[in-house]
């Protein structure tokens, strides 16, 4: 339990690490930020790919894998359905009809699978690696997002520190996540294959969802893609 926590704190807190450079900057290149989604999107495939997948066919075998990762995506459906995927990018420059406090309840909530799925692979029986190989995916995938969350708040007037600090606790609710997610897999260790093919689904559909359209609006695809790719070895080296 102790490993875990520390391993969802690592991960969560990797959000304000990302944030830091806003006491710096205001803005960012749209080049910069199409290769750090990139290169998270790659991470994430790599550590689905090679880490969550095997580890659930390990447990339950292949049949049960795959209809974990089909939850899975269809679970991240509907809370997109539900709660709409803020496009932070996309307000950095107009003003927004939401309130910060809305995004960023928003942006929370959408952090919540992540954690769980960190915490379900330290309860991993099967694997006893895995939970660290997702704490560093989601911990390198949480940087570039804290920079953006951290960049729209100083754009919408925010004091700098203050944005940092809030940007910061958006992670937090991945370490709720990850409690859940480990207690979960912990008590029942029989549903262990089925949650970590859930959160395969989940990382992949966030990585085609969100991430590689994002990191392709801008007209930086070529670089986007070679991030991408480095990112997928770079955690294949990893694993």
């Amino acid at each position: 339990m102790l490993t875990m926590l520390l391993g969802s704190f690592c991960s969560a807190f990797a959000t304000g690490v990302g944030a830091l450079p806003v006491l710096f900057m205001k803005t960012i290149k749209h080049k910069t930020r199409d290769n750090l989604l990139a290169l998270s999107a790659g991470v994430m495939v790599s550590a689905t790919a090679f880490g969550l997948i095997p580890a659930s066919i390990d447990a339950s075998g292949t049949i049960t894998a795959c209809i974990g990762t089909v939850l899975g995506v269809i679970m991240l459906d509907l809370l997109e359905k539900t709660l709409p995927h803020v496009e932070l990018e996309h307000n950095l420059d107009e003003k927004k009809k939401q309130s910060a406090i809305l995004v960023l309840i928003a942006l929370m909530l959408h952090n919540f699978p992540e954690g769980a799925s960190v915490g379900l692979s330290y309860s991993s029986q099967t694997n006893e690696h895995l939970g660290v190989l997702m704490a560093i995916t989601i911990g390198l995938q949480n940087m570039p997002e804290g920079l953006i969350v951290a960049l729209y708040l100083v754009n919408s007037e925010m004091n700098r520190i203050k944005a940092v600090l809030i940007a910061t606790l958006t992670g937090v609710v991945e370490i709720v996540g990850g409690i859940i997610g480990y207690l979960i897999g912990y008590s029942f260790q029989s549903t262990i294959g089925v949650g970590l093919g859930i959160a395969a689904g989940a990382m992949l559909y966030l990585v085609y969802k969100e991430l590689i359209p994002e990191s392709h609006g801008h007209g930086y695809q070529r670089s986007a893609t070679f991030y991408f790719v480095f990112g997928f070895l770079f955690m294949l080296l990893i694993t």
